[in-house]
């Protein structure tokens, strides 16, 4: 039995290093997201709304996470609803919210995990409005499972030995690392959001229907006359065939075609006031030119 003790002691030392996001190196992320877990685990232990997350998020989370923009934008007051639509502010407070709702998960693992290795009589039980509130945000499968064995270990006899609680130590333990990878991924979507942004808005410029004309100077200054459907933003609308990178910044457009193993890169710019397009293009087989494009017809959602 003593043997069986010892096996679930370091287990559950394995867990607290995991938990406190010492054994998940591989992830990328930032390194202040467990300090700031730490820092906020009071906040964290107590959220029950949306609006409690949102300003935890706009006051402290977002702010320390280099999301500066992010949390002024969610917490503007009366954006147009043209420009919040463009900006995806309901898009961006939802994963406001998972973030937090992340790191709520993260802090209850970490205090089960504490408390299980401080072989507490008592282990750490989150709220229920805590636990209900970070379901319907985020729904974190590993924190009901943590939560059944919760109940489980309490319904137990009282002397209960830390194989009894080993189960609850390897849920907590999952519980921790799941909840670390979700919240680096909500970081990652905030972090990015300008780009999606400015991606969108671009796409939304070069929409419609364009002639293009391209002058090859490698084929004996061959000229192709074609007509090309750009569509607007969406996963509901296709691209051009071949077409597998857009980026538009301003007046500067750059589009790269690959097919059948070969690839073209296109720079252009617009020009007559977003009504044409110049610039060159070069291919993987040595090809070289001119394309001038001009708008046929506008965007058609």
């Amino acid at each position: 039995m003593s043997r069986s003790l010892n096996i679930a002691g370091v287990f559950v030392s394995l867990l607290l290093l995991v938990s406190s996001g010492h054994a998940a190196e591989s992830i990328s992320g930032p390194a202040e997201l467990h300090p700031l877990v730490q820092a906020q685990s009071e906040a964290l232990g107590t959220l029950s709304d949306n609006a409690a997350a949102l300003s935890l998020f706009t006051t402290k989370v977002g702010p320390a996470l280099g999301l500066q923009d992010v949390a002024s934008t969610v917490a503007a007051k009366n954006i147009p609803p043209k420009v919040a639509k463009e900006l995806a502010v309901q898009e961006l407070t939802a994963s406001a919210q998972r973030l937090i709702a992340n790191l709520a998960a993260w802090q209850t693992a970490d205090r089960i995990t504490q408390s299980l290795s401080q072989h507490a009589d008592l282990v750490a039980t989150p709220s229920a409005t805590v636990v209900n509130w970070i379901q319907t945000t985020a729904a974190i499968p590993s924190l009901a499972q943590t939560m059944e064995e919760l109940t489980q270990l309490a319904e137990m006899k009282p002397d209960t030995t830390a194989v009894d609680r080993m189960p609850l130590a390897l849920s907590a333990g999952r519980l921790a690392l799941d909840a670390q990878q979700r919240a680096i991924a909500e970081w990652w979507q905030l972090r990015t959001w300008k780009d999606r942004v400015r991606t969108v808005r671009g796409r939304n410029k070069l929409c419609g229907t364009w002639q293009w004309i391209i002058h090859n100077h490698q084929q004996h200054h061959q000229e192709q006359k074609l007509a090309l459907l750009f569509p607007p933003p969406g996963p509901d609308h296709l691209l051009p065939g071949g077409l597998v990178e857009t980026v538009v910044l301003g007046e500067n457009v750059y589009l790269r075609w690959e097919s059948n193993g070969q690839a073209q890169e296109d720079s252009l710019q617009f020009t007559k006031e977003g009504k044409g397009l110049e610039g060159t293009f070069v291919n993987s087989q040595g090809g070289w030119g001119s394309i001038s494009g001009k708008r046929t017809s506008d965007c058609k959602p």
